[in-house]
């Protein structure tokens, strides 16, 4: 039985949606959420409807977040709060703080309790990595050809490894842990879907990747059945099908510019530079090289199967962000001097 929830990372649009789904559920007791600011909700800013989840201002990196767990018999604790990129103010030691050293609080946390049953663990696909040497299609078990070295993907391995620990020391409380692939909808705000709203899409000359997507909807079903019940182990989650970056860019009625793997680079950082969008060393290599993940083991587990596919969940985000259009002259001019100076090195 599920009574009270502790949702993380509830600033954030998936955060939030999971929190105001999980407390609209009557057999629910209590829904707490922490993050470090309050939801867009709460704010002048509108947001995600919580309903009657009650928020609380806690930093995972701190010990407070036990006090939190211990004070309200926590019995189920859902874990969004990883940052998939820096801040503008934090940079990336702080990201990694906060990722790294707030999920090991957390599950400090966690282990110190004696209410909580149930753990769920939001992690990604891109612990895979991304590399020439990849299989066509990668399994829960299969290791990658090039371990991620650097960013969110390196983070996201650092806290697997911390949630099998936990798991191996509390065989009393059913751990779920969760790859997704990258979310996609009308709500997602993330480096991949910024990427998808330039007006003029760079790519990797002489590559095509295969890409995936999780619709936020089904990313939400899927969280709110592992919060509700028990599944232990770890779970890729991801549309079906796949898409080719190529035909991203032609369903979005966007033009793309096939460069250089260095100019790729050079261009990302001078968009990042002019706070455009910011081509993380991961993301470049997704761009070259894609990502594939088998679902049976999550379609097993729960008996259901997601209600949007790659493709579906895609077009959902085109439709929201109405993405066809013009090029305005001032982004031609930034990426063409961002081409010449590259070739040129």
């Amino acid at each position: 039985m599920t009574h009270t929830v502790l949702v993380t990372g509830v600033s954030r649009h998936i955060g939030a949606r999971v929190a105001s789904v999980l407390a609209a559920d009557p057999g629910i007791d209590r829904v707490i959420g922490v993050d470090t600011v309050p939801p867009p909700s709460l704010s002048r800013d509108g947001g995600v409807p919580l309903g009657r989840t009650e928020f609380v201002r806690v930093d995972l990196r701190s010990p407070d977040i036990a006090q939190v767990i211990a004070a309200a018999d926590i019995d189920t604790v859902v874990h969004m709060s990883l940052l998939s990129a820096p801040s503008r103010s934090g940079g990336r030691a702080l990201m990694k703080e906060h990722n790294v050293i707030g999920t090991m609080q957390l599950l400090g946390a966690c282990q110190r309790s004696a209410t909580v049953r149930r753990v769920v663990v939001r992690s990604t696909t891109a612990v895979y990595g991304s590399s020439p040497h990849d299989p066509a299609v990668f399994t829960e078990d299969t290791e990658p050809g090039e371990p991620p070295g650097h960013g969110y993907a390196k983070d996201a391995c650092e806290v697997e490894g911390y949630v099998r620990g936990f798991a191996r020391r509390r065989l009393d409380v059913t751990v779920s842990m969760l790859r997704f692939a990258n979310f996609m909808g009308p709500g997602v705000d993330s480096p991949l879907t910024r990427y998808f709203t330039q007006p003029v899409l760079p790519t990797v000359l002489g590559f095509d990747p295969r890409l995936q997507f999780v619709h936020e909807d089904d990313a939400v079903e899927v969280l709110r059945r592992m919060a509700m019940e028990d599944h232990p182990g770890t779970f890729n989650v991801a549309g079906d099908g796949v898409l080719l970056l190529s035909q991203c860019a032609r369903r979005a009625g966007l033009p793309s510019l096939p460069v250089p793997s260095s100019a790729f680079r050079f261009m990302g950082g001078l968009a990042r530079g002019a706070g455009l969008v910011g081509f993380s060393p991961e993301q470049l290599r997704l761009m070259r090289y894609g990502r594939v993940v088998d679902t049976a083991r999550l379609a097993a587990a729960l008996g259901w199967r997601p209600k949007f596919s790659t493709a579906s969940a895609y077009e959902d985000f085109v439709r929201a962000r109405d993405l066809a259009g013009g090029l305005p002259s001032a982004m031609l001019d930034l990426f063409s001097q961002a081409v010449e100076q590259a070739v040129r090195r």
